[in-house]
């Protein structure tokens, strides 16, 4: 009798898999199974299991009556004048609703890793009865991993995601968690709630931090829709993405190649080290690096840009600047496990990265320099640039 025949009455555990794989793997929306899971996961991670919160309008009010303030400051910090004649507006959503909204946001780049993992499931044999399955013949293992990779595998990929997302949801103020391009559109994303808390826990005046958010989010949206700055980005997270794919469908493949041979299977995975050692390309850490340095640098720009507004407009900005900088080194888990997804590095190395950078610059020829970093996508620093802002600046022509 197989395992996972569905005829013996005293077995409750018979024709599950094959069942589960049945049900993921067929019918209308199926290619979409991974998405499904992505959002259900996300949403409890960031409700903790319970209810969205729901914002208090007269909040949203209050922040669209700080970013009147605040957007006419950014745009006289910056030089980068107003997104659109009707300004920006935003909506104010719980961290339920944010963690849906940045899948939604990145949607295509995720989906590219999904299509990538199933093309290289593909390559595993997949024909077979689940049925008359028989363990310990290598021909249906090999087809219950194909089958697996092919259906289950994209859904788990996707609770990657919706995890990654959810617990970002948790932490994140407003749209730009990361310092990454969204779709374009001139409304902006809130979460007072983690807004305030954020307050309450540094005992900071709420509507100073309200303040603080408007425009740390209004500059990093002046900066990252810039044309130079958004292609490059977007290229470069188009390219992340694809090598990310590329080594999750080389993993599925090389498990795939080994089931003919079950000790080479069992060598390989009680070695993950092993399996996974040379799947990062030389190509794929130049991009991780390149998309690195450049939102260390952007990220870095904006901290400076808010703080600087903030002196002449609160009354604790010194306070507010501390708090800022230790929230964003504090191990964020919702911002390590996005940002690696793309092969980006975030942390209070990146943080102090970009902090040294923007001074070393000031130090040398004024801050009036740093507008060059969203002015070309040619003029966007590299990584050794990054740590050596005298190089950025002669290669720009800035420095004699």
């Amino acid at each position: 009798m197989s395992i996972f025949g569905s005829g013996d009455p005293d077995n409750p555990m018979g024709g599950l898999l094959g069942d589960l794989l049945k049900v993921i793997g067929s019918g209308p929306g199926a290619s979409d199974s991974w998405f499904e899971a992505a959002r259900t996961l996300a949403f409890g991670v960031a409700t903790d299991g319970g209810q969205d919160e729901a914002p208090d309008p007269l909040v949203r009010i209050a922040f669209e009556e700080l970013s009147r303030v605040a957007e006419l400051h950014v745009a006289d910090a910056t030089g980068i004048p107003p997104a659109s004649t009707g300004g920006v507006s935003f909506d104010a959503v719980g961290p339920g609703q944010w963690s849906i909204k940045v899948l939604e946001a990145y949607r295509p780049v995720l989906k590219s890793m999904v299509e990538a993992q199933q093309q290289g499931a593909a390559a595993v044999p997949t024909t077979m009865d689940l049925t008359q399955f028989d363990p310990e013949e290598s021909a249906g293992l090999s087809g219950l991993l194909g089958q697996f990779a092919l259906t289950l595998g994209p859904v788990f990929l996707g609770m990657q995601f919706g995890s990654a997302a959810g617990h970002l949801a948790r932490r994140a103020f407003g749209q730009y968690a990361l310092p990454l391009p969204w779709p374009e559109s001139s409304t902006l994303l809130l979460v007072p709630g983690n807004v305030g808390r954020f307050a309450e826990d540094w005992s900071l005046p709420l509507q100073e931090v309200q303040l603080w958010v408007c425009l740390r989010e209004l500059t990093m949206h002046a900066v990252l829709t810039r044309p130079g700055v958004r292609s490059s980005l977007s290229t470069l997270l188009s390219d992340a993405s694809a090598h990310a794919a590329a080594a999750q469908r080389s993993v599925v493949e090389r498990l795939g190649d080994g089931l003919a041979d079950p000790a080479a299977l069992e060598d390989a995975l009680g070695d993950p080290e092993a399996l996974l050692a040379d799947l990062i390309s030389p190509e794929q850490r130049s991009i991780s690096s390149a998309l690195t340095a450049q939102t260390t640098a952007i990220g870095a720009y904006v901290d400076h840009v808010t703080a600087g507004v903030a002196e002449t407009l609160t009354s604790s900005p010194a306070a507010l600047r501390e708090a800022w900088y230790r929230y964003r080194i504090e191990e964020g888990k919702g911002e390590q496990a996005f940002a690696g997804l793309f092969g980006l590095a975030v942390g209070q190395e990146e943080v102090d990265r970009g902090r040294a950078f923007v001074a070393g610059v000031i130090e040398r020829v004024g801050e009036s320099a740093l507008a060059r970093l969203w002015g070309d996508e040619l003029d966007l620093p590299t990584p050794a640039e990054v740590d050596a802002p005298g190089l950025w600046l002669a290669r720009i022509g800035l420095l004699d």
